[in-house]
């Protein structure tokens, strides 16, 4: 794809944020098109940039700093986007994280989890900000909501998806199209390879296969098809990577949590945005690698379809970023 002159700055209303360099590529081979560096960026902002457009909308992509992950990290990288671009409206978190599936959700490998606000919460809770009592875990504290406008467009995909007229395998497929050699990691890798675990079997230490011992699997009815299931709720998000299934199980039961990352509780409330995560592995002591490309795939995938769908003229109605997190 061509590379085409950069925009001013102010033309960019869109901030995108991963957390790893293949959810950087999956998020930048959804572009359609792309444009050269920026013309400028503020003296203290150490962030690289990849620019372009999806739909309508002039987008700025960054990643975290390879090998700082966390709710921190994200946080800073957020408010230097914000300080060389400072037309973004919102932003979208868009990357992999581990499932909480259970008999509400049948959540697989590969699905995309989108934060949802439900009741108190956000959409989004913070798992290690909170207490352990008599009863359980007691999550802590309140995050901001994303924009209106993406809660509207949400509301138009599930629209959307209930009709059949969602495009998320339409983008899956252009992604390999465009770039083949991005086709045999991100792309979908095989329901033999979607092992969900019971959550008292654990991963045996120092094995490299997860079939030592007596394996003990969840019987799940196959799926017809192999595309991806989108599941809206809670993300709940820390500075420690989630390999718990009982803990997992019981966020999962008390508060009805889908997914767990390690980002986006550093963003909520200084940079507006939605949380989307492709689900790469299910949370717990079996450590799964495979699913990590694709997942990052369907999450971009759900991102430009949000986005092809909005209209420029609903996202310059709202208000720049920086001015709702007062900078």
């Amino acid at each position: 794809m061509p590379t085409l002159p950069a925009l001013p700055n102010n033309e960019y209303a869109v901030g995108i944020i991963t957390a790893l360099p293949l959810e950087l590529t999956a998020a930048r081979a959804c572009l359609d098109e792309v444009h050269g560096k920026p013309h400028w960026k503020n003296p203290s902002d150490t962030n690289t940039y990849s620019l372009g457009r999806i739909g309508d909308h002039k987008v700025v992509l960054a990643c975290l700093p390879t090998g700082v992950y966390g709710t921190t990290s994200a946080a800073i990288v957020a408010s230097q986007m914000l300080s060389s671009f400072p037309s973004i409206r919102f932003g979208l978190m868009v990357g992999i994280g581990g499932g909480a599936p259970g008999e509400k959700h049948d959540i697989r490998l590969g699905d995309i989890v989108v934060s949802e606000p439900s009741g108190q919460y956000s959409g989004v809770v913070q798992y290690d900000l909170g207490k352990r009592t008599a009863t359980g875990f007691q999550l802590k504290g309140c995050l901001n909501k994303p924009p209106q406008v993406l809660l509207n467009a949400v509301a138009r995909l599930k629209s959307d998806a209930m009709m059949g007229m969602d495009d998320i395998g339409t983008y899956l497929s252009e992604i390999v199209t465009k770039y083949p050699s991005m086709k045999t990691k991100f792309s979908y890798q095989d329901a033999e390879n979607d092992r969900l675990f019971q959550p008292d079997h654990l991963h045996v230490p120092g094995e490299t296969s997860c079939d030592a011992g007596v394996v003990r699997v969840v019987d799940r009815e196959p799926r017809p098809d192999t595309r991806p299931r989108v599941h809206y709720g809670l993300v709940a998000s820390g500075n420690s990577l989630m390999k718990d299934s009982v803990t997992r199980d019981e966020l999962a039961q008390s508060y009805g949590v889908l997914c767990f990352e390690m980002e986006a509780a550093g963003l909520m409330d200084n940079f507006p945005c939605l949380v989307i995560r492709g689900i790469c592995d299910y949370s717990d002591s079996h450590k799964n690698d495979l699913w990590q490309e694709y997942a990052a795939a369907t999450a971009a995938a759900y991102a430009k379809n949000l986005l092809s769908l909005m209209d420029g003229s609903d996202v310059s109605k709202t208000e720049e970023a920086v001015k709702v997190v007062g900078q």
